[in-house]
């Protein structure tokens, strides 16, 4: 059985994801998404009557995936649980990847994502809190509450910018769908390893290999 045709909305959102996350959305006109699509501009203006107005659809997707997520945060009580949980953030936000990308270009012009991207961001470092808590009740780590807060706000920092710093070190290459599995595996390596002052023996050196080993 055939599977019905994807609506021209979502085919629009899809196109534009492709295309913001491999040329960035500052670089993507909308008449490029119409005419990678094949359909006419006002076509496309017919479903979204503005630039913004498709970003905003596009982060509101992510950010309602990313709320759906982080909750999960609460029930890492392991190192493994805790590189699969940060993986598969680092995940969401490669298939996102160009809100990360040009982010400061995105803020200083979209009201809406200047008041969204805040709570995406308080919700992530309420998530790392609650699992470097959970780690710390199964006796994997030391913090005191001013260390949970601060260990969790240099994850958020780590996370939000990294996909920046790889794109700094390999404009050209760095953000190619190629290019997913490494990025993500190093991102975690990278906010996993703030934890490594604060964990006990065995525990630090179990982080360690897993590092070595995904890495």
């Amino acid at each position: 059985m055939k599977k019905p045709p994807r609506r021209t909305a979502e085919r629009i959102l899809s196109t534009a994801l492709g295309l913001f996350n491999r040329f960035g959305e500052p670089n993507v006109a909308t008449t490029l998404i119409a005419s990678d699509m094949g359909i006419s501009p006002g076509n496309l203006f017919y479903h979204f009557p503005s630039k913004e107005l498709l970003v905003n659809a596009l982060f509101d997707a992510f950010e309602e995936r990313m709320f759906h997520l982080l909750p999960a945060a609460a029930d890492v009580k392991d190192l493994e649980h805790a590189w699969f949980f940060m993986h598969s953030v680092f995940e969401l936000i490669w298939e996102h990847r160009f809100i990360y990308r040009d982010l400061n270009d995105l803020l200083s012009k979209n009201r809406h994502l200047e008041s969204q991207v805040k709570e995406v961001l308080q919700r992530q470092r309420q998530a790392f809190e609650q699992l470097l808590k959970g780690l710390q009740a199964n006796g994997l780590l030391a913090q005191t509450d001013t260390e949970h807060k601060s260990c969790a706000t240099h994850m958020v920092v780590m996370l939000t910018w990294w996909l920046s710093y790889e794109y700094v070190q390999d404009p050209r290459h760095a953000m190619e769908d190629n290019n997913a599995n490494r990025s993500a595996l190093r991102g975690a390596q990278q906010v996993l390893g703030v934890l490594l002052p604060y964990l006990h023996a065995q525990p630090k050196a179990q982080l360690q290999s897993l590092i070595q080993v995904y890495a």
